[in-house]
């Protein structure tokens, strides 16, 4: 289950964040792609490590699971005022 979280959720939030941050960044469309995809390529092992780190496997399923939630959100918010 820590693997599957690990690499399915850093995917899941790397993708998310990449699409967030490139919505949100108050720059033009390139450099804002270009930042947000940079923060990605962190995200995606920070998230690989905090599944192994945690203490039960239903903890870092939980925790990428509300964080891919928080992000959805900010893409849905984000992509209304565009």
């Amino acid at each position: 289950m820590r693997i599957l979280a690990a690499t399915l959720g850093a995917y899941l939030l790397a993708s998310l964040a990449a699409t967030g941050l490139a919505l949100l960044l108050p720059m033009g469309r390139t450099e804002a792609v270009l930042i947000a995809t940079m923060a990605a390529f962190l995200i995606a092992p920070g998230v690989t490590i905090w599944a192994f780190l945690t203490r039960r496997p239903r903890d870092a399923l939980g925790g990428i699971l509300l964080a891919a939630g928080a992000m959805a959100g900010l893409i849905w918010l984000g992509g209304r005022g565009a």
